[in-house]
Formats: structure tokens, sequence, C-alpha cells
């Protein structure tokens, strides 16, 4: 079974083809990073609008580089949600009518899962059960995975997510966009030596909050000398701030769960500092650990592909709707 994957979730234009045996064929990703830096963030209608002009082109490439036609494909899965509404609508309409005009079925798939089962990719996929940390720009999610379709939500954030507050505090520092990679490059050349709370930890439970961080954040900054040594090692607190709470939660949703197998994915995951210390903490605990790829932390059709083939695998498809959904709970998928 060959499944064409289509991610537009938010801003970066994602295409892929798995096939249910070989793998991975191909993937191609256009990012709109360099437009949106304009104006310091993602700017939702301008999303929309490039994801029209690239995704057609994006499908015609990937199926040469793969040396496939269309008659080839016997699947099509596309981001239903959670993301930005316009340009879900975008992927969501481009498959669906491919699905149709080509006669096969479209699979809608939660953008979350797509994150969570990404690591699947690797030559080294992770076995069921496990647990699984998935942190992006709007979701930090603690996951207890039996097998696919089959999770437990075990602690979400409250409020920022921990990518969410990367970027908003490296605005804070005027570092610009995208910020969480800007951030983690700065720290590389501070020290923390401002303390900052690991919020959450001194009480039970496997939620997160990282807004109180992030303010204070701010009130550090204001209250420093505003040199860039004073960034630099700011950012560095934070940063470590962050990814030891993350860890603290990774080591109780461990204990809680029994489960000896952890996986890290999501835009964040790819973060140097909290990848070292998730992977001390599963030496620790005497864990495996399980990370994808950095191209595939970040939103990507091949992650989209994959869980929609183990989806339509099932039986599973959808009718002629077009499913796009910008709040959708992991918890809701069966």
């Amino acid at each position: 079974m060959y499944v064409l994957g289509i991610e537009t979730s938010c801003d970066d234009t994602g295409v892929a083809i798995y096939h249910s045996e070989h793998g991975l064929i191909s993937h191609f990703l256009y990012s709109q990073v360099a437009m949106h830096n304009e104006y310091g963030g993602v700017v939702p209608e301008l999303a929309s609008r490039d994801h029209i002009r690239k995704l057609v082109p994006l499908i015609k490439q990937t199926l040469q580089e793969s040396h496939l036609q269309k008659s080839d494909i016997t699947g099509v899965a596309y981001t239903a949600g959670p993301g930005l509404m316009g340009a879900l609508l975008v992927g969501a309409a481009t498959a669906r009518s491919l699905a149709w005009a080509w006669q096969i079925p479209a699979i809608a798939v939660h953008h979350m899962e797509g994150h969570l089962l990404a690591p699947m990719l690797e030559a080294y996929p992770p076995p069921f059960p496990f647990v699984a940390l998935l942190i992006s720009g709007g979701h930090t999610l603690l996951v207890q995975v039996e097998g696919i379709g089959r999770y437990q939500l075990l602690g979400e954030s409250l409020d920022d997510a921990a990518g969410e507050a990367f970027d908003k505090t490296a605005k804070m520092l005027g570092l610009g966009y995208p910020g969480g990679p800007k951030l983690a490059e700065l720290a590389e050349q501070g020290k923390p030596t401002f303390k900052f709370p690991r919020p959450m930890t001194d009480r039970p439970g496997l939620d997160f909050s990282f807004s109180g961080l992030k303010t204070f954040t701010l009130n550090t900054f204001n209250q420093s000398h505003k040199t860039d040594q004073d960034k630099a090692d700011i950012a560095a607190a934070f940063q470590q701030a962050v990814a030891e709470t993350l860890s603290i939660k990774c080591k109780r949703a461990i204990k809680q769960t029994g489960i000896k197998r952890l996986v890290v994915a999501g835009g964040v995951s790819a973060n140097k500092q909290i990848r070292a210390l998730l992977r001390a903490l599963a030496e620790q605990e005497n864990s495996e650990i399980y990370f994808p790829r950095p191209e595939f932390c970040t939103d990507n059709g091949a992650m989209i592909a994959y869980a929609g083939c183990q989806r339509l695998l099932r039986g599973e498809q959808q009718s002629l709707e077009i499913l796009a959904r910008p709040r959708w709970p992991i918890n809701e998928l069966l």
C-alpha cells in the first residue's frame, strides 16, 4: 500500500509517500519561515495562501522523485487537526479531492498522533507499550501508548506549551522568529546563573504550566542590566528550567505507569539540552528512550503518511466530508 501524506497544519507544507512494507519512499518539505519572519510570527491568512501555492507542485514533485504514477497511490492521509483552520482546510480539501478523483480511500490524521508515531520511521522503532512526551509549539503532552489508537492522556499543559513559551521568551529577548531555535542557540553562549523555578514540580501530577515561567523570565530580564551576556544567561536559565521540568514529569510518568520505555517527539524534542537531560533520565531509570531524527521532529508529511497508513491498514477511512478540526484533543482518538 502506497500512502500519500499531506501536512498543512501551520507554516510548513509537507508531502510524503510511505509504503506499508518498504517504509518511507520520499518526502519533501517547504518552510514558510522566511515569509513569516517579516512579521515576527505566523500570519494565518498568509500561511493558508502559501499552502495553496505550494501544495500541488510539491505533490507532483514527490510523485516524480518516487518514480510513481498517481495510479500507484492506494490511500491519502492528511492532517485534519489541530492547527490553523485555513491551513488545515487547504490540505484537507486537496487530499479529499485527490482521493475522490483517484477513487481511493482518504484518512484524517491527528497532528499529534503523527508526532507521537514519528519515531516509527526510524530503523529501530520503539515497541509498544511506551510513554510518549510530545513537545511542540502548541502542545505539551504525556501519553501512555499501548498501540495504534490506544492512548491514555497522562498530563498536558494547562496554559502555554513548552514550544510556545520558548517562542514568547525569545520575543521578549528580541531574538526574532522562529524564536525557539534562536533562544537555544543563544543559551549555548550563557550560563544558568539566574535561579528559575521548575513549575508544578512541587505538587503531585503530570500536568504542565509554562505561563508563569515566561512571566518570571520577563521580570528577571527587566531587573537585569539587559546586556548581551545577561540575555545569554537568562536564555540558558530558562532552557534549563524547561528541560528539568520535562525530565521531572517524565520520571514521574515512568514510575506511575511502570513502563520503562520513553518516546520524545515534536518540534521541541530537537533541543539539544532537553535531549541530553532526558537521555540521562532514561539511563538513571534503566529505561529505553527514542527520538525521531531532527527532520522528523518538526512538522512533516512523513509522519502523517505513516500514521495514515497504519489507520488505513486497520480498515479505517473517511466519508466524502472534508474534515478540519482546529481543536482536537488527542484523548478523543480511539
